[in-house]
């Protein structure tokens, strides 16, 4: 029994120290991964990049696959680069402002950026950009303010009106397109039209813009003579008037010296240069005649008193009307009125006094004599008749004949009619020369 028991105590002993060993082992063994795995990780740690392939490979063949997952939050470099510091020396990243004692340069403002605001960037200056007009642009926008200039003749208003356009390259055009208009109006839109350009010269035109708008009226007047035949003595009155008004250089008809081939453009410059040497050291104001408010008083009441004339001859009121239209002086067409009426109370014969009522009222009618300038004429008279009452007999009584005639046409108001004058010793004498007028208009 005590054998047994001996040999059991020596087995046990035995199987003791065989799983000492072999818990020994099982360390080594460990212990041997472990020191074969750091080994591993300081390889990669100084390998370079070109080398970091194989040094994954490695690590993965060698350790336990890599990163574990206790290393998932570490900040540092998961590929095995670096050296282990922070990133950017612990300046960057979301929320930092940036490493100590560091210092930024000034930053110009980018007018790109969302946020820039040019308040605050200080004086901003802003100018008007005016595009240049095209062809199509230019003549719609200069033809109407040259049509109302021939209305009103203010070229400070023309010159205000141009500052406010970019003409660019295309300044030349206005000259030619003045001058061309002009060419079909009348002799007073030619005579502002020598104005304008008088006025804009050395302002908003150069005398290289002129020259070119002449140059190219020659080269056109073969297209220029089919609406207006007399086109080359009219841009040959113009040359000499530019010239004279120092808006064209004195050489510009010596520059056709010799190269003109063209019929037309011939009798212009032929034209001009015979202007010029009659008018030598003198201006040519008078080169487009007087017309308009240019009259003298007394040329003017004695066309009047011819167109009065020879209506009373022709009893064409149409004729008549254009007469009138083509003086030009709506503000002195209270002296037709004062004419007419004076022309009646002169005339012997009822028929006279019925015919200027229905010129007057034909002028009434149609426009061309104002509400103003009728009533002017007629108070002309009224005033004037102490003196027409010495040269015509019994004038008071026709005057009110002839007044109350007008009235009932519509000529005048019952106002106007009111102050009509009378004479107490002339009142009823020859009531039967106011019956034949009455009876005549009837």
């Amino acid at each position: 029994m005590a054998t047994d028991t001996q040999g059991s105590a020596v087995e046990d002993h035995a199987l003791g120290q065989a799983a000492k060993a072999d818990s020994l082992a099982e360390r080594e063994e460990e212990l041997h991964k472990a020191r074969l795995s750091a080994k591993a990780k300081r390889k990669l740690r100084k390998s370079s990049s070109r080398d970091s392939g194989s040094g994954r490979e490695s690590f993965s063949e060698s350790g336990d696959g890599g990163c574990s997952k206790g290393k998932m939050g570490d900040k540092k470099s998961r590929s095995g680069k670096g050296r282990g510091l922070p990133k950017k020396g612990g300046a960057g990243g979301k929320g930092v402002w940036g490493a100590a004692a560091q210092v930024y340069d000034v930053e110009q403002p980018d007018i790109h950026d969302p946020n820039y605001d040019d308040d605050k960037q200080g004086e901003t200056v802003f100018q008007t950009v005016v595009p240049e007009l095209d062809d199509s642009e230019f003549e719609k926008a200069v033809t109407p303010i040259i049509q109302e200039y021939f209305q009103h003749g203010d070229t400070k208003e023309v010159a205000t009106l141009l500052k406010q356009m970019n003409l660019g390259s295309k300044k030349s055009k206005l000259p030619f397109l003045s001058v061309s208009m002009s060419l079909e109006g009348k002799a007073s839109h030619r005579e502002l039209t020598s104005r304008l350009l008088a006025d804009l010269s050395g302002k908003q035109l150069l005398t290289e813009d002129v020259a070119g708008a002449f140059d190219k009226l020659l080269r056109d007047l073969p297209d220029l003579i089919l609406d207006t035949p007399e086109a080359p003595q009219m841009v040959g009155q113009f040359v000499a008037r530019a010239m004279a008004d120092h808006v064209l250089s004195a050489e510009f008809l010596d520059s056709y010296k010799g190269k003109v081939d063209c019929e037309q453009t011939r009798q212009a410059l032929d034209k001009a240069t015979v202007l010029l040497s009659m008018n030598r050291g003198m201006r040519l104001d008078n080169v487009w005649g007087v017309g308009g408010g240019l009259r003298p008083v007394k040329q003017l009441v004695k066309e009047m008193n011819l167109l009065l004339k020879e209506y009373l001859l022709s009893t064409d009121t149409a004729e008549a009307e254009l007469c009138l239209q083509n003086l030009e002086v709506p503000h002195f067409h209270h002296e037709l009125v004062y004419e007419a009426v004076v022309m009646a109370l002169e005339s012997t014969s009822g028929n006279a006094s019925n015919l200027i009522v229905k010129l007057l009222k034909s002028l009434w009618e149609s426009g061309f004599v104002t509400l103003d300038q009728m009533n002017r004429g007629f108070k002309r008279v009224f005033e004037a008749m102490p003196e027409i009452s010495l040269d015509v007999p019994n004038s008071y009584s026709t005057l009110r004949g002839f007044v109350e005639l007008c009235h009932q046409q519509g000529v005048i108001t019952k106002a106007l009619q009111e102050q009509c004058p009378t004479r107490d010793d002339g009142s009823s004498v020859d009531d039967g020369t106011r019956n034949c007028i009455t009876e005549a208009a009837q």
